[in-house]
């Protein structure tokens, strides 16, 4: 049971000594906390700062805060506080305020322009900061909390660290707010920390229950860890594909900070974690004065946690090599990142193995190294400032160093996919620019200046430009927390190619901004039909506003070419068919049908030919019911709930209604029984093991003409109920691992896993779920169930390639499985289809490169 020490903060902050029993003392006799952190920063608190629960009407720790607590009382203090100001960056999903608070003296807000201007030379003109500047310079922290929702407990130390730091008064805290601009996001993640509070509040009693079988301890499913889509926004740093991750970053970019923590929980049994994690398991691109400095910082962590008696560990399990998360992010970009975990009692009050473990006590842990991250800082300040100075000074050595000098990216075939990469690019402040002359790349072709651009290495990001776009697949360590590649011309399906030669004579005019163009209508009016390329990103969504708006439309096949508007034109297979005859019910008119046209054209970027007559010159015509297909308006359904994989979900889910704007409905798999699915054409399984699901009903409506979509995990489902016939390739781990000793069985089997690689598969393009695309595809695969192709002729849309590693890591054994084996699989069933995609076409939203192949699986399904 915690000790209680009345008076401090209730007990928070300490302002004496730890008696030998552990008890604190402390000296401020209305303190509002009842949390023991022994602290001597603080003589006295102001009252003229509200305490937390005067705002938001219950004492820190005795219950779980909901997201507007944390706005309400972040407001209360911005108004009565001098040093603290507050600022909104973004809106959630869900439409959720995101805020920070800055904090810091009044005399350093008062110049806070300027602050930020000085700290910006330290990225933008390293060369020009003297160490006499940096002596004088305030350093900068970004404290963020809680980026999982159901992690609850940062959220709070985030409360208790902006009263501590706006309403206490001593030397100590002077001290911290004249040496330390503070940036405090108290909850990355509002729309999932409001799912979890709801459930967590709503199901405890005026008695706590410690007993984990409680409701309260267990949420249901998905749970509050993640956003309103069900992604994990601590991967989300890099591909920056949701609101909340790109508000921040424009945070970041403004403020530039020297030190970026990031607080999490863990499971229940575990003790507190701190970084340095695993040391053989760093990004490449990371500087080793980074882990030096982090080993610095970690002692102040260990004082302020040996001063509770708080168990801890560093150097296990967590890894700083994906440079997606909030605290490897900063790694490569300048700054010091953090990462802490506290072992999560969810509910108040739980039972674990090595006591109670309170709500109370996890909070108290997190303030403790919140705020032994500022004592660091202030103590560090000059050593982290020259740390991002030397970061930057470094980045021309770097370029002179790296055998490559540049990246080429194409523009074409697809333009928009492309744009999206560049845009990315330059949210994360890396220089773009035209290319001025035709550059030729062994192997690559030529890249013109009209369609492709050059993005040099010589630039101050050049370690996370290099992270973005290298391709590894040779590892100092072969286990992984997370993901081992994310090589972003291949995830977005582009053309590009290293440029080795000196750039200079190429590099044209810096690009600013990106703005998707390449919309085009040729010939104007049509006086017979349109057709619509289907060679851009946003054709699908185009192909969904056309159907919405009641027209009729049709796919052709087989590739041909027309002229039009004087010229020959070649169309693909997938061009879509739009006649003006629109044969009712529901037929559009020609005004509606052109004005729609005009819409797509502009917000979808797509390439649109207007035809005055039907006639095809050496092919068939457009009255073809052999190569043409009329399409129907697809209605989706997505199978989610327990025993369906919330993050595989998600992802779909958000590509089809956020991107896409594609209406979606959701049906928790213990509802699918008593469903009328006849409404529905289309039915996706994403990742998961859908053991729940009526199987014989699926099959019913499968073979009565049902689109059945099932990705990753969620094919065995399918194959384990017969709707598809397809042979597990084995794999005899046990064989491998003969000999092992008990101690190294958990890393030996981890070897054999695929934490996240990249392979090339070929496609069938002539296959309906193919069209669009060339020959080859990279494919994104975090599993390790592989099959051998389909027996039955024309259903293997793809196969792995023969020589299949593109970048990432699996062991020589797993590779020796994927040759030749199954990537897409589409086959009819009865009335019906069934379309198995071995790897996530959606991964994380930002592998953009294979959506199309999904897309493709629902608005063809009924034509092959």
């Amino acid at each position: 049971m915690r000790r209680r020490v009345a008076a401090l903060m209730g007990a928070l902050f300490f302002c004496g000594a730890i008696g030998a029993g552990g008890a604190f003392r402390a000296n401020a006799a209305d303190l509002p906390f009842d949390l023991p952190v022994p602290m001597a920063e603080a003589a006295s608190y102001s009252e003229a700062v509200p305490k937390p629960e005067d705002v938001i009407g219950h004492r820190i720790g005795t219950w779980h805060s909901e997201p507007h607590h944390l706005v309400e009382y972040f407001r209360a203090v911005a108004a009565k506080s001098d040093r603290v100001t507050l600022h909104e960056y973004a809106r959630s999903h869900e439409k959720r305020p995101l805020i920070y608070a800055v904090v810091t003296s009044p005399a350093n807000h008062a110049r806070i322009d300027e602050i930020v201007a000085e700290n910006r030379r330290l990225s933008d003109a390293p060369r020009d900061v003297t160490d006499e500047d940096l002596a004088r310079q305030p350093i900068i922290v970004f404290q963020g909390y809680s980026v999982h929702g159901d992690e609850a407990s940062g959220s709070e130390a985030a409360v208790l660290l902006l009263y501590h730091l706006a309403a206490g008064d001593g030397a100590a805290v002077s001290e911290m707010l004249d040496k330390v601009v503070l940036l405090i996001d108290p909850g990355l993640n509002p729309d999932g920390r409001h799912r979890f509070t709801t459930w967590a509040n709503q199901n405890r009693g005026a008695a706590p229950v410690t007993d984990p079988a409680n409701r309260e301890h267990t949420q249901a499913w998905p749970g509050g860890r993640t956003n309103h889509y069900w992604f994990d926004l601590n991967r989300d740093w890099l591909p920056l594909r949701h609101p909340e991750s790109r508000g921040r970053m424009k945070v970041l970019n403004h403020w530039r900070p020297q030190v970026v923590t990031d607080f999490h929980e863990m499971g229940s049994e575990s003790h507190y974690f701190f970084q340095p994690g695993v040391p053989n398991r760093v990004n490449r691109n990371t500087p080793g004065a980074n882990q030096q400095l982090t080993a610095e910082m970690a002692k102040h962590h260990a004082a302020a946690l040996d001063r509770l008696g708080a168990l801890y560990v560093t150097r296990e399990r967590f890894d700083d090599f994906y440079p997606g998360k909030g605290s490897t992010y900063p790694d490569v970009t300048g700054a010091i990142g953090i990462l802490f975990e506290q072992g999560a009692s969810r509910a108040l009050r739980r039972e674990t193995e090595h006591g109670l473990l309170t709500y109370e006590f996890t909070v108290r842990n997190q303030i403790s190294t919140s705020l032994s991250t500022m004592k660091a800082a202030v103590e560090m300040r000059e050593k982290l400032l020259r740390h991002q100075r030397t970061f930057f000074l470094e980045a021309p050595t770097l370029a002179r160093g790296s055998r490559v000098k540049a990246y080429l990216l194409s523009l074409e075939p697809d333009r928009t996919r492309a744009q999206e990469l560049l845009r990315l690019m330059l949210d994360h402040r890396i220089h773009v620019h035209r290319l001025k002359g035709e550059a030729r790349v062994a192997g690559a072709g030529t890249f013109r200046p009209e369609s492709a651009v050059i993005v040099p290495v010589d630039q101050p990001q050049i370690r996370l430009l290099t992270a973005m776009m290298e391709r590894q697949t040779e590892f100092d360590d072969d286990l992984f927390y997370d993901i081992s590649t994310w090589t972003m011309p291949l995830a977005f399906g582009l053309h590009s190619a290293e440029y080795d030669d000196d750039p200079a004579e190429l590099l044209g005019d810096r690009i600013e901004s990106i703005e998707l163009d390449g919309g085009r209508l040729v010939g104007g009016r049509a006086r017979y039909a349109y057709l619509m390329r289907w060679n851009r990103y946003f054709a699908p969504r185009a192909l969904h506003k056309l159907q919405e708006a009641g027209v009729r439309t049709r796919v052709i096949t087989r590739p041909f070419s027309v002229d039009v508007a004087g010229e020959s034109h070649d169309f693909g297979r997938g061009t879509i068919l739009v006649t003006l005859e629109q044969r009712p019910p529901g037929g559009a008119s020609p005004d509606v049908l052109h004005a729609t046209i005009e819409r797509i054209v502009k917000e979808d970027h797509v390439e649109v030919f207007a035809l005055h007559g039907g006639a095809i010159p050496g092919g068939s015509d457009l009255g073809s019911t052999m190569h043409i297909r009329v399409l129907e308006k697809p209605e989706i359904a997505l199978i989610t709930g327990p025993t369906s994989g919330a993050y595989d979900i998600g992802e779909a889910w958000h590509l089809l209604s956020e991107r896409f704007g594609i209406p979606v409905t959701l049906i928790d798999t213990d509802r699918v029984a008593s469903t009328d699915l006849d409404r529905y054409d289309t039915l996706v399984l994403s990742g998961g093991t859908y053991s729940r699901l009526p199987a014989a009903k699926i099959r019913e409506w499968v073979r009565g003409g049902g689109n059945l979509i099932a990705i990753g995990t969620a094919t065995g489902w399918a194959i384990e109920n017969d709707l598809v016939e397809l042979k597990p390739i084995p794999f005899e781990i046990d064989e491998l691992l003969k000999g092992t000793p008990h101690a190294g069985l958990p890393d030996a089997r981890g070897v054999h896993q695929i934490g996240g690689a990249i392979f090339e598969a070929t496609l069938d393009d002539t296959h309906p779920l193919a069209f669009g695309y060339g020959g080859k595809v990279p494919v994104f695969r975090n599993h390790t169930s592989f099959h051998e192709p389909a027996s039955r002729l024309g259903t293997n849309v793809a196969v792995y390639a023969d020589e299949p590693l593109l970048s990432g890591y699996i062991s020589k054994e797993r590779l020796k499985q994927i040759p030749g084996s199954a990537a897409i699989v589409a086959t009819r069933v009865g009335d019906g289809r069934v379309a198995l995609f071995m790897d996530n076409p959606n991964f994380r939203a930002f592998w953009y490169g294979t959506n199309g192949l999904f897309l493709n699986a629902i608005f063809f399904g009924g034509t092959y």
